[in-house]
């Protein structure tokens, strides 16, 4: 039943990809749209799959990914470490809280130029835009987990002998970690979207860069790969991640 359910659910997320490569292809056939700027979805994966045994191809795809797990890696460490401090430490819950009002709402890539003047066109640049987009959903998603913990988990940690100075990381984060890895997600396709758009602004390599470079030299298929291998990055990195998520949650009710 269990595979069967997980085969259902796998059908069911193919279904909508499917039918949007099925309109792309009905817009095509019908010539809703020039083939000069649309070209059809097989010439496209026929691209892309020439570009993946292309050393030069794949060597863009590592950049991409080295800013997008180091920006990443940095939102997740402190993202959690903050939000957990907020979340048993009023004092430091008050010095989050009114940082975190006034910079979520911000849109961070409004502040790259800035980044472009104090660290540079690197790497260094992207990984800090990155790890500022990812860091807040991954923060909230840790305090509020962590302050939703029940009472009675603590107690009882503590009236079977549990150090004060262990309940943080023995009571508190396992029972946050569900909130915790849901952040993640959100901030793991963040950092997906993210980096793909430093590198269109400001690069010389990267995914985000192939695009910018084939649509100045009105290359529509190569303008395409890109933007389905970010996709398929993401798509893929989210698998992974859910995955994890069910190995280390698996001993809740529920996953």
């Amino acid at each position: 039943m269990k595979a069967r359910a997980i085969t259902s659910e796998v059908l069911l997320g193919i279904a909508p990809i499917a039918l949007l490569i099925g309109l792309w292809q009905a817009i095509d056939s019908f010539g809703y749209a020039p083939v000069t700027l649309l070209p059809p979805p097989g010439l496209v994966f026929a691209r892309l799959l020439q570009q993946l045994t292309s050393s030069e191809f794949q060597q863009e795809i590592a950049a991409t990914l080295f800013r997008l797990f180091a920006g990443f890696a940095i939102a997740v460490v402190f993202g959690v470490a903050l939000g957990l401090a907020a979340a048993v430490s009023p004092a430091t819950n008050a010095v989050v809280r009114p940082i975190v009002r006034v910079l979520a709402p911000l849109p961070k890539v409004a502040l790259y130029p800035a980044l472009l003047l104090l660290l540079g066109f690197g790497h260094e640049s992207k990984i800090t835009l990155v790890a500022a987009d990812a860091l807040f959903p991954i923060l909230l998603s840790t305090y509020y987990g962590a302050s939703m913990v029940e009472q009675k988990l603590i107690w009882s940690a503590m009236a079977a002998g549990t150090p004060r100075r262990q309940i943080l990381f023995k009571v508190v984060l396992p029972a946050a970690m569900p909130s915790i890895l849901t952040g993640c997600r959100i901030g793991l396709v963040i950092s997906c979207i993210v980096v793909f758009l430093a590198e269109m602004i400001t690069s010389t390599d990267g995914l985000g860069h192939l695009l910018v470079t084939a649509a100045r030299t009105f290359q529509a298929v190569d303008m395409f790969v890109p933007l389905i291998t970010i996709s398929l990055l993401g798509l893929i990195l989210n698998g992974l991640l859910q995955a994890l998520r069910s190995y280390l949650l698996r001993g809740f009710p529920e996953v």
